[in-house]
């Protein structure tokens, strides 16, 4: 965003904003919330410089800003040792699979096809094996 734009949207000149930048007046904190909600960030952020984000970002206490997060590790709390283990892995492993890509409705439908007639087949050799109620089924023939 240019300083123009950002002076026009605060309701200042372009100068006032330069001088704002290089630190020649001072900027009173309803300015600063306007120009941050400008920026579309929180004020916090206009103070952090780049290498403070990068280290923000492995942060616990950035991690539990994220939402859902202190509620998963309330959960977690709740569990024993042998548990969070096995969160953890599955976690991680469903984090680090790749999107599987859908297959065509042709593929799908071909798939349900032949796993619907295996299904078939199975039951019709099932019955097959059945006997009728009080025979005895015996694998030789009788005579």
């Amino acid at each position: 965003m240019s300083q123009t734009v950002l002076a026009e949207r605060v309701g200042v000149s372009f100068q006032q904003v330069q001088k704002y930048e290089k630190g020649a007046n001072r900027v009173g904190a309803s300015r600063l919330s306007q120009i941050a909600s400008v920026l579309g960030i929180t004020v916090g952020e206009l103070f952090e410089s780049s290498q403070d984000k990068i280290g923000a970002s492995s942060s616990p206490v950035h991690l539990l800003a994220e939402p859902g997060a202190l509620r998963v590790l309330k959960a977690y709390l709740r569990t024993n040792e042998r548990v969070r283990l096995a969160i953890a892995k599955l976690v991680e492993s469903i984090a680090d699979q790749k999107p599987i890509v859908q297959k065509s409705v042709v593929q799908k439908s071909a798939v349900q096809k032949s796993a619907v007639q295996k299904s078939v087949t199975k039951t019709s050799v099932a019955r097959l094996d059945v006997a009728p109620h009080g025979e005895r089924r015996s694998s030789r023939a009788r005579p």
